[in-house]
């Protein structure tokens, strides 16, 4: 790279004022320019391959990052449907004891209620029995009643 100096001496004229000198080869500026700007081009070319490089690893890294994060996630999700599972299976297990005890407390009850109830219709079937037989001979001597006072006979009690 050029220094300062060089740079301002790009501005001083190239003979001193005066007297015509003679014609001389024109200054190539272009191929100065060229000269000058070489090196720092060059640094800046390996500088774009170096960024170049690093992006591409970067890129190779992101993509090696995203596959694994996406095989984790796969092994979460999994993990995940087979706790669930077996949450699920324990679960219904202990619905099904939790249902097979109450129907059994249910069947229990109902045993006790059944027992109560056949207890009191032997106790109360003899009196129910003789109210029944009572009311059904009430209806036969209503009926013979009936039937002789049709016929025009006096009723039995009445002789």
């Amino acid at each position: 790279m050029t220094g300062f100096r060089d740079f301002l001496t790009r501005f001083r004229p190239a003979v001193s004022p005066g007297r015509a000198a003679p014609s001389g080869v024109p200054a190539d500026r272009s191929a100065e320019l060229r000269a000058e700007l070489a090196p720092p081009l060059a640094l800046l070319e390996q500088a774009e391959a170096e960024a170049r490089a690093v992006r591409e690893r970067a890129d190779a890294d992101a993509a090696s990052r995203r596959h694994e994060a996406e095989r984790q996630a796969e092994a979460m999700v999994a993990a995940a449907r087979a706790e669930a599972r077996r949450v699920r299976a324990r679960t219904a297990e202990q619905v099904l004891r939790a249902a097979e005890g109450e129907a059994a407390a249910l069947l229990a009850e109902a045993e006790h209620e059944a027992v109560a109830v056949r207890e009191r219709a032997r106790i109360r079937t003899p009196a129910l029995a003789d109210r029944v037989v009572a009311l059904v001979l009430e209806d036969i001597e209503a009926e013979q009643e009936r039937r002789a006072a049709e016929r025009g006979h006096p009723p039995e009690g009445d002789l």
